[in-house]
């Protein structure tokens, strides 16, 4: 039996001006959303973005154990980020909604396992618009990607971030290590760069993108991580990060389509979009040699 998920303290206080959604309005969507968003967070170190003074306040991104006493989470060997307090991950409703007790908004995972942390399962583009790109823009840029992925071979899978850009996940065999799928990441966006160079760049910063879109690839180092899909966002409105069909993109008004306030009519829908994710694992060696990348 699973422990009983915490209590939430100050549970009406508004923590986004924009939607009026409360501490306790984000704590009951996460406890509505838990059968959802814990296949994404199971396994997974995870960072917590807290927002102890609501959205527009500071925010606190934490990805080790530090001091905090969040019911349920679990704290991991220290070996795997040696150095560093232990990685946390979160495994039952209890620890997602000690989460949110905590004043955390954002739930973000890395590309790998606990289990295997060495080897990542995933490799992620999120779609990072300059000033002066709209929304019409992203949805074209990333059908160009799901093309260009699709050419390679690599069978590609799309969410919203919840924020202002969309997330391109593929998923993988764990086969290679960091480096190898981070570089191959940059050679793809690189290419993007190259055969696209009004729409994409290849290099991160405000500066570099103006009027252009960066498929973020840092994504793809060690440590780092994504919004998880189901993850409320920490802007105003509290978008929320939606996995959905290639075939639904043209139908969305933007990268917030979905909000903690007007989730309800999609969570019946689920993970659905993701169902064939698991059967569709691939390596990137022929991949590689198509586009004539070869790892260092």
């Amino acid at each position: 039996m699973e422990a009983k998920a915490p209590r939430i303290t100050h549970a009406e206080r508004v923590i986004d001006a924009a939607s009026g959604v409360t501490k306790g309005d984000l704590a009951a969507y996460y406890a509505t959303v838990a059968p959802l968003i814990l296949p994404h967070l199971k396994g997974r170190p995870v960072a917590l973005v807290r927002a102890p003074e609501g959205v527009g306040g500071e925010l606190f991104f934490q990805k080790h154990a530090q001091h905090s006493d969040i019911a349920g989470i679990k704290l991991l060997d220290p070996a795997l980020d040696p150095g560093h307090d232990p990685l946390l991950q979160i495994d039952t409703a209890q620890a997602l909604i000690g989460a949110a007790q905590y004043n955390t908004i954002e739930l973000h995972t890395w590309n790998a396992t606990s289990r295997a942390i060495g080897k990542p399962d995933r490799m992620t583009f999120d779609l990072d618009p300059g000033e002066g790109v709209d929304w019409q823009q992203i949805q074209e840029a990333a059908l160009l990607v799901h093309v260009l992925l699709d050419e390679l071979g690599l069978p590609s899978f799309l969410k919203t971030s919840g924020g202002k850009g969309l997330h391109v996940v593929v998923p993988l065999k764990r086969e290679l290590g960091w480096d190898e799928v981070r570089g191959f990441s940059r050679a793809i966006v690189q290419h993007l760069a190259r055969i696209v160079p009004d729409r994409f760049v290849a290099k991160s910063g405000p500066r570099n993108r103006v009027g252009k879109i960066f498929a973020d690839y840092l994504r793809n180092g060690f440590g780092a991580t994504t919004a998880c899909a189901w993850s409320a966002r920490a802007r105003p409105g509290m978008g929320v990060s939606v996995p959905l069909a290639w075939e639904e993109l043209p139908d969305l008004d933007s990268a917030a389509h979905w909000t903690v306030a007007t989730i309800a009519d999609r969570i019946g829908v689920g993970n659905t979009p993701w169902d064939a994710m698991e059967s569709n694992r691939t390596g990137l060696r022929a991949a590689m040699e198509m586009l004539g990348y070869m790892p260092s």
